[in-house]
């Protein structure tokens, strides 16, 4: 979905501004799953990581190149087979950037808005969350709460992807 700017006042047809709506779009149904599921405060970095792993299945997973609002309803349990436990979500995403990177490159088109996508894949890859260790091997002694049991250093998305698939359960 691209959104081009108007000619120039003195009908040269200056450039074209190209406004990245599907991202966007797809940014702000991640953003609102997870806001109604109010699985993290929208402040934390485990939110961003919910809301990019979520925008990213959602914006791939739209093969039209448009995003329809009428349409989220009827997207919801794509959305949920896409980021269950034993798919490999992050498999699918490199495949899917690289393939529209190669779409993009041969039409010599702008991309805003796989720009967006890859940067958020980018985040998700690169930055580390310190999580619960959910493959700790459970009585290894007591744990009173939930903040003192073990804590390893994760991947983002290992941490956004299961907030974003209970998000979508929630909805």
């Amino acid at each position: 979905m691209l959104h081009r700017g108007q000619e120039s006042t003195d009908g040269t047809g200056g450039g074209e501004l190209t406004v990245p709506m599907a991202w966007l779009y797809a940014e702000y149904i991640a953003d609102e799953l997870l806001r109604t599921g109010d699985l993290m405060p929208p402040t934390s970095f485990e939110f961003r990581a919910g809301r990019d792993a979520l925008a990213l299945t959602i914006f791939l997973s739209d093969t039209s190149g448009e995003l329809s609002g009428i349409r989220v309803i009827t997207q919801l349990e794509k959305w949920l087979s896409l980021t269950a436990y034993d798919q490999p979500w992050q498999d699918w995403v490199r495949e899917r950037i690289s393939r529209l990177a190669a779409d993009a490159l041969e039409s010599g088109a702008p991309a805003p808005d796989l720009d967006l996508a890859a940067a958020a894949w980018r985040w998700l890859e690169e930055t580390e969350l310190l999580a619960p260790d959910l493959d700790a091997v459970p009585g290894g002694g007591p744990v009173l709460g939930e903040d003192d049991g073990p804590k390893v250093w994760t991947p983002a998305w290992r941490l956004g992807l299961p907030l974003g698939h209970l998000a979508i359960h929630l909805f």
